[in-house]
């Protein structure tokens, strides 16, 4: 069977316009496994209040990140995939969740080339719901109606394999080796804790309590906070920080619930109030930089750190498409084709 790869990412609108910006966000938030509450309720949220706000706020800030060559995200992806496809002999195609880049046309371009066999790779490190499920999900749906004959199988959340941390850390150590910094946050984006317990197979184990994602269990394949613990332990580990001189926060909430904690913004706030003066920040929950990172972390983070006495904010890049990393996907591609 000729077998091939699907990058997928999570996506953009088409330009930083608030008519684009707004059908990007009405595909991404009317998704239930983004939004999990009942569809008449979710559409009387996010069409009703969010999409006659929203979208032009998100707009301005799409607009202060966009590149000339159109959205980084996406022209990230594209420069990861061509280095990617510079190493394989097998097709490798890009798509995106959300946006005009469909996981649809995605797969129908393999199959085109003549692929009968695809590599689904999510490109997050981390499980969740809002990310890698929502994809699989959806690939399986597109397979049963449109692909009836195409074999999809999903690469697995790889947040603790030890070459994936082993090139992460490098790029990181790489960046900041003639920087000034005396602390380091490890940023990763929220999801409601409510998604935590609903991914937790034991159903018993999740309680968010501070002990239970240290504790070893079947829930931690699915478990989002345990994973983005493990990445900051083990990239502290390899970089040698020591204790008290780095820490993990999340970003990005949305609405009045319970969202994982501590945050982002509030944890910028205390360190510099602290005293902390030079604040490196990492963003492990993604491979590509986006506008969570460019422009919630990159511009933000640093507006608010300065005005609470902090004086210098570096922002670590994603990997991107960094060839270590390029090198790294192209190998697990090549052992799954050989398996």
């Amino acid at each position: 069977m000729k077998k091939g790869v699907l990058l997928v990412n999570l996506g953009s609108p088409d330009s930083p316009t608030p008519k684009d910006v707004k059908k990007y966000l009405g595909e991404f938030l009317m998704d239930e496994r983004v939004i999990d509450i009942p569809t008449i309720a979710r559409a009387a949220l996010v069409k009703g209040i969010i999409l006659k706000t929203r979208p032009k706020q998100s707009a301005a800030a799409y607009q202060k990140i966009w590149w000339d060559e159109g959205s980084p995200l996406i022209v990230i992806s594209e420069r990861l995939q061509a280095k990617v496809q510079e190493q394989l002999d097998m097709p490798v195609g890009l798509a995106m969740r959300y946006g005009s880049m469909t996981i649809k046309k995605g797969l129908q371009a393999l199959v085109d080339q003549g692929v009968e066999e695809v590599l689904l790779f999510p490109l997050y490190p981390q499980f969740a719901m809002a990310t890698t499920e929502t994809i699989t999900v959806l690939a399986e749906e597109l397979r049963e109606a449109h692909f009836p004959n195409l074999k999809i199988e999903s690469f697995p959340a790889f947040y603790n394999k030890p070459e994936y941390i082993s090139v992460l850390s490098n790029s990181i150590k790489a960046y900041l080796q003639d920087k000034n910094y005396d602390y380091v946050l490890f940023s990763y984006h929220g999801v409601p804790e409510r998604h935590i317990r609903k991914s937790d197979i034991t159903k018993s184990h999740c309680k968010i309590d501070g002990s239970c994602c240290a504790t070893p269990s079947k829930a931690h394949e699915f478990c989002y906070r345990h994973q983005c613990l493990e990445v900051t332990r083990l990239v502290a580990e390899k970089l040698g920080l020591e204790a008290g001189t780095f820490s993990t926060s999340f970003q990005s909430r949305l609405g009045f619930d319970p969202w994982l904690q501590p945050y982002t913004d509030r944890t910028i706030e205390r360190l510099g109030k602290q005293g902390v003066k030079n604040m490196a920040i990492v963003t492990p929950a993604f491979v590509s930089d986006c506008l969570e990172t460019l422009e919630e972390i990159a511009m933000e983070g640093q507006e608010l750190f300065h005005e609470v006495g902090g004086n210098d904010f570096t922002t670590v890049p994603c990997l991107n498409d960094d060839q270590e990393w390029a090198s790294l996907l192209a190998t697990w591609v090549e052992n799954w084709a050989k398996a």
